[in-house]
């Protein structure tokens, strides 16, 4: 039997496009090339994707702000029943064929299941959630209202829309008001902490309102609590398991995007977790609910609040891809849990591939055999 060729996807569109390289990278680095053949396709900030060779992928990870630029050939991806062909939009030609994509693209236009439906439409296996857990878990603002719904608690929050801050600026600062100061006002639909600001005075809210309106067109203004920051990885489709936690602690405020990315010194990681069993075992425990409740696959990272004091457990969100760099904690949570990176690549390949052929034995037409 040949090598499973996989296709690993960066870059994209999203604010969150430098964070996607550096993923890659360690993806790249830590697949096991006597099993896997890959092929490194990065997408521009225009949506254009590249194929790009290893000694270019390199280069433009290695600079400190890494960006996909036109340095490769120009691709795309013919849907089904081409199933995973890579055409060469100068060449007019076919010059790959993948079995499996690895969508290592955070933010909008990756993580929020507009790729995930491109590659079901391609009928080709990836790493991660499909469409709808993929959609619920890039959207803070549905997928709080879904976790309480489900009696999941999250700290007090508000959405507000570009056109109702425009309309309604002064009720929806009080509302703010109302929920106590601080605040976290945070885009909607992005990840690593980018566009986030932390409102210790009210006047200061319209401004980290527009702020966040520069990256979405929704935002979510929550309350601030005095807690210790918890996150849990967590891996499989229909049993899914999660690892031990593991804790960042800060050394500003919060856990921005400099400390998550930039500042080697922004957090200490401790993992595991300082937890009492108890403890350990309620993070976990929710932990898996969460990415069962949200429909999630594969993986994802859930991030908890655990407040200071009253001891109480919240949700802050889930992350359906989550960050693989040298200092991501989904990576060094499941190492420290006995999975180490070429492991955990490895089993996120096959669950794509397992939910691929799931989906391939349902039936297209009442009475027909599916292939």
């Amino acid at each position: 039997m040949g090598k499973i060729h996989v296709g690993i996807i960066f870059g994209g569109r999203s604010g969150e496009h430098e964070i996607s390289l550096r993923s890659a990278r360690a993806v790249a680095d830590a697949i096991d090339r006597d099993t896997y053949d890959v092929t490194l396709i990065g997408v521009d900030r225009a949506g254009h994707w590249h194929l790009l060779d290893e000694g270019v992928f390199r280069e433009l990870t290695n600079a400190r702000l890494p960006a996909v630029s036109g340095s490769g050939r120009e691709v795309m991806l013919l849907p089904a029943p081409a199933r995973g062909q890579l055409m060469s939009l100068e060449r007019s030609a076919v010059i790959a064929r993948l079995d499996a994509v690895f969508p290592v693209l955070h933010g909008p236009y990756g993580e929020d299941g507009t790729i995930q439906g491109f590659l079901e439409l391609a009928d080709i296996a990836y790493v991660g959630a499909g469409v709808l857990g993929s959609a619920v878990g890039m959207d803070k603002d549905v997928q709080k209202r879904l976790l309480q719904a489900a009696g999941i608690p999250v700290v007090p929050f508000l959405a507000v829309t570009r056109k109702q801050w425009i309309t309604g600026s002064a009720a929806i600062t009080q509302r703010a008001c109302d929920l106590g100061l601080p605040l976290f006002v945070k885009p909607a639909n992005l990840g690593s902490s980018v566009g986030i600001t932390k409102v210790k005075v009210l006047a200061t809210l319209p401004e980290a309102v527009s702020a966040a309106l520069e990256y979405d067109t929704k935002v979510v203004i929550e309350k601030g609590i005095a807690a210790r920051e918890i996150e849990c990885a967590v891996l499989g489709n229909d049993d899914p398991h999660a690892s031990v936690p593991g804790e960042i602690c800060p050394n500003a405020e919060f856990y921005s995007y400099e400390a998550k990315y930039i500042d080697e010194n922004g957090a200490a990681l401790l993992i595991p977790a300082p937890l009492s069993g108890s403890e350990t075992q309620a993070v976990r425990e929710l932990a898996v609910r969460v990415f069962t409740l949200l429909d999630c696959a594969g993986m994802a990272r859930v991030d908890f609040f655990l407040e200071r004091g009253s001891g109480s457990l919240f949700v802050n969100e889930i992350n359906t891809i989550p960050g693989f760099t040298n200092i991501s904690m989904y990576p060094k949570l499941w190492e420290a849990s006995g999975v180490p990176s070429r492991q955990l690549i490895s089993r996120l390949i096959e669950l794509g591939l397992e939910r691929r052929e799931e989906r391939r034995r349902l039936k297209k037409t009442p009475g027909i055999e599916s292939r």
